[in-house]
């Protein structure tokens, strides 16, 4: 049986394609969730009031891709240090977080995020919360897929805004 997983990691554009190739998952929807506003717009969130993080919800099959090795790519994903945003995007709504599901995948959040902590990788603290799963709502539909239907946007974006050379530099 499917499963889900939900995550921030700063901008939605950029958390789909890392999971969107993997074996076992079936469908990666951007969208937003943890905040108070009912059926937030992207400008609700993007304007900072709604309360929502940008996130991107994982439906995937457990019996090929483990919610372990999800989590494994998710911290490649981010700088878990900041908790000021993500790289050129800045505010509460590109804050990073792993939103579970269940108790199980709970307490693999905090094992990893405990893991990581005590790995030494990071000067800072690790400052990605680890929240419960609260309502999602699936983004505009201009923002699926956006990796593969604007693809040269989805590129310069993603090259200005610094991530690709955080993570090169910090998870390769």
């Amino acid at each position: 049986m499917n499963q889900k997983a939900t995550f921030a990691g700063g901008c939605f554009w950029c958390m789909v394609k890392p999971f969107d190739q993997w074996d076992g998952v079936h469908r990666v929807i951007s969208g937003y969730t943890g905040g108070h506003l009912e059926n937030p717009t992207y400008e609700d969130v993007k304007s900072g009031t709604s309360g929502h993080y940008e996130a991107v919800e994982i439906t995937y099959d457990p019996n090929i891709i483990s919610y372990d090795e999800i989590l494994k790519l998710y911290w490649q994903q981010i700088d878990p240090t900041d908790d000021g945003g993500q790289f050129h995007d800045r505010g509460d709504q590109y804050r990073t977080a792993i939103f579970y599901h269940n108790d199980e995948q709970k307490e693999c959040a905090e094992a990893s995020k405990q893991a990581l902590t005590e790995s030494g990788k990071f000067m800072k603290p690790i400052v990605t919360q680890i929240l419960p799963a609260a309502r999602f709502y699936p983004a505009e539909d201009y923002h699926q897929d956006f990796y593969k239907k604007n693809e040269d946007e989805y590129k310069e974006d993603r090259a200005k805004s610094g991530r690709d050379e955080f993570i090169n530099e910090n998870w390769k």
